[in-house]
């Protein structure tokens, strides 16, 4: 895809999910019980399901300068008032490694992703690949979604992983997303480092009262 066809396509893609993305902010929340311990990372291995890559449908943001120019500034008293096990500024190193990336937004659809990087955008179709479900140390779980790009040809991430607190398919409000090119087994090694996105549609202010009050 040329360079021309790929802003035509983001152009495109942004124009048409303004609204979905809306719609995801609106509705995307976990509404059952099982579903909002599920999202806390308690559930039972039989309740995860399946989900499409369309579940990801948007244009998303990194919420990464966010965190640099002190925009969460109230997430991170927060969380240091509410849980007591960090300092603001220790809240702040953590999240500081966590969101890091040089990604700055992501579009999805028809299972093709695009991600803007450098000032660049590289895109790939995506491809399925199952999930895993993650023990841990803190007795808690998680799952990932694991997605390939299988162009040798592409300089998008060739694996990807999606951890959003959800565990069948809906409609994603948010989510961290590992990226590599060594393998799936590697990056399920990632715990450190998980770049962060919201929809590009919310504000700052909207982002920091999703981030405060879901």
């Amino acid at each position: 895809m040329n360079n021309k066809s790929l802003v035509t396509m983001t152009l495109s893609v942004c124009a048409l999910l303004t609204n979905f993305n809306v719609f995801a902010h609106s509705h995307a929340h976990p509404q059952s019980e099982k579903a909002i311990q599920a999202s806390k990372g308690f559930f039972d291995d039989a309740d995860v399901k399946d989900r499409k890559l369309s579940d990801w449908d948007g244009i998303w943001e990194s919420v990464n300068p966010l965190l640099l120019n002190g925009r969460l500034d109230p997430v991170l008293e927060q969380k240091a008032k509410t849980h007591k096990d960090k300092t603001v500024e220790e809240y702040r190193a953590y999240y500081k490694k966590g969101y890091a990336t040089d990604v700055d937004s992501i579009s999805i659809e028809n299972n093709i992703i695009e991600f803007s990087q450098n000032g660049q955008i590289h895109s790939c179709t995506y491809h399925y690949s199952g999930y895993k479900i993650l023990n841990y140390t803190s007795g808690k779980k998680g799952v990932r979604y694991l997605f390939e790009c299988q162009d040798p040809a592409s300089k998008a991430p060739k694996y990807i992983q999606f951890s959003d607190h959800i565990i069948e398919p809906q409609a994603s409000s948010h989510f961290h997303l590992y990226m590599g090119n060594d393998s799936q087994e590697k990056l399920l090694q990632q715990m450190d480092n998980w770049p962060t996105y919201y929809p590009y549609s919310l504000n700052d202010e909207q982002i920091v009262h999703e981030m405060l009050h879901h």
